[in-house]
């Protein structure tokens, strides 16, 4: 297997010009041909669910064309495959190693929907190879990657997306600029919430690793383990080793959104209170939490994650509530609704398609309207409406959400680094460990 080093030495080095009618261009000069971008070639990492929307967003773009499908699992690659020709018309190549594919010179922008462990070094790696990225939520699996990500994406140049898709929704920016002229007067209050009921992942037993599954790649950056029969495809979730709970699996949104709408970037203080009360099962982190942040201006934000146990009354899966002097705003992802004080409905604003709010897979509008700011940033230098250095601060939220969950405490965070200024122990948690050679930097 091609070491992380040997990969970037190999990339780096086929891509160092480009040749066009017999004049020799810098890959640095590629993009400002006229017309070099205008078709964007792309490739999933990651096709078991979310990739399901990606897909169909890109496909809805005229002049963008899936070219690899790739993931470690033949049974997820061939289910995509079928899923492709029936939905889109057509097989990209596939591929199971997404080394080979970041060393392809026709792929333009890579999509990253894999594990979260693998989110930052694997767009780092693409950022490294020559690729526009566009990486799901949260783009880190800690705050050393958070930070090397946004450092990567300003020392290679190219646009980097996150998968918070609720920025490109237009009743969102509606909501986001009529705050900003006002309309509910100071907003102080930012309140995110998430509901569901999961199930029980119980315990896992040590078993063979499927034939059609290369446990090693999956694991790539993190530190090995043996394979069990709950951690894959989808309840590596719940383990700290590849994934970071479901503050950031789905307070990444909300939270994004009320941070958004306060106008606030790192929080002042962090404090963290829940605990896992349902099943004696293998899930790691706390399955019922909430967090409050406190910020400059005397403004909060709060998120309430029900991952076992529905929120009741009955309200929506997920959404956000700004609170203001005057009134306040209910946003999800398919309307905003502005209220008086009394609670009298004033205004109503809705999307013009739906979008999925709780199922793994997330589909809807608001995917090709992200999707295609993130084409249009890579075509016309537009601003993205998550760019990297902006998202990482809510992901950035997410990790102290952990931090002060594990610490037990208030934490007082330094508003410049997010670092913490009162717990050495919290900040053990700011770097994990590294499989040998798979570490990532610039």
């Amino acid at each position: 297997m091609t070491t992380r080093r040997n990969f970037i030495k190999k990339t780096s080095a086929g891509t160092a010009a480009v040749t066009l009618g017999g004049l020799v261009f810098p890959s640095s000069s590629y993009a400002n041909i006229l017309g070099a971008n205008d078709h964007i070639n792309c490739a999933i990492i990651g096709v078991r669910s979310r990739a399901k929307a990606h897909v169909m967003a890109i496909h809805k773009d005229n002049n963008a064309k899936i070219i690899y499908s790739c993931d470690v699992d033949d049974i997820i690659l061939k289910e995509h495959n079928e899923w492709c020709q029936e939905n889109i018309g057509y097989i990209p190549k596939t591929e199971k190693d997404f080394r080979k594919v970041l060393e392809d010179k026709d792929v333009d922008a890579v999509f990253i929907a894999t594990p979260e462990h693998w989110h930052a070094p694997m767009a780092i790696l693409a950022l490294q190879a020559g690729k526009h990225v566009y990486v799901e939520k949260p783009c880190s699996h800690n705050p050393y990657e958070n930070d090397l990500l946004v450092e990567a994406q300003k020392k290679y140049g190219k646009k980097v997306q996150m998968g918070n898709q609720q920025r490109s929704a237009n009743t969102s920016i509606s909501a986001i600029k009529d705050i900003k002229e006002g309309i509910i007067g100071e907003v102080y209050k930012g309140e995110a919430y998430y509901t569901n009921n999961r199930g029980s992942i119980g315990k896992g037993n040590v078993v063979d690793v499927p034939n059609t599954l290369d446990w090693d790649l999956w694991q790539g950056p993190a530190p090995r383990e043996d394979y069990k029969d709950n951690i894959h495809p989808y309840n590596w979730h719940w383990f700290r080793t590849w994934g970071t709970g479901e503050v950031h699996n789905n307070g990444t949104h909300e939270i994004d959104i009320c941070r958004w709408a306060l106008g606030v970037d790192l929080p002042e203080t962090v404090t963290s209170f829940g605990g896992k009360y349902t099943f004696q099962d293998d899930w790691e982190f706390v399955d019922n939490q909430q967090v409050t942040y406190t910020f400059a201006n005397n403004k909060f934000l709060t998120w309430t994650g029900h991952s076992r146990g529905q929120l009741k009354p009955t309200r929506p899966g997920r959404g956000s509530t700004i609170y203001g002097s005057k009134g306040s705003i209910m946003l999800d992802r398919n309307f905003y609704q502005l209220y008086d004080l009394d609670g009298n409905l004033l205004k109503e604003e809705l999307e013009g398609a739906v979008s999925a709010t709780t199922n793994t897979r997330g589909e809807g509008q608001l995917d090709v309207n992200h999707i295609g700011n993130f084409f249009a940033g890579i075509r016309e230098d537009k601003s993205l409406n998550a760019d990297i250095k902006d998202a990482s601060i809510s992901t950035m939220l997410c990790h102290l959400g952990n931090m002060a969950q594990d610490a037990g405490e208030t934490l007082k965070i330094d508003i410049n680094t997010g670092k913490v200024l009162n717990n050495e122990k919290a900040m053990e948690a700011w770097k994990r460990t590294y499989a040998k050679g798979w570490e990532p930097t610039l």
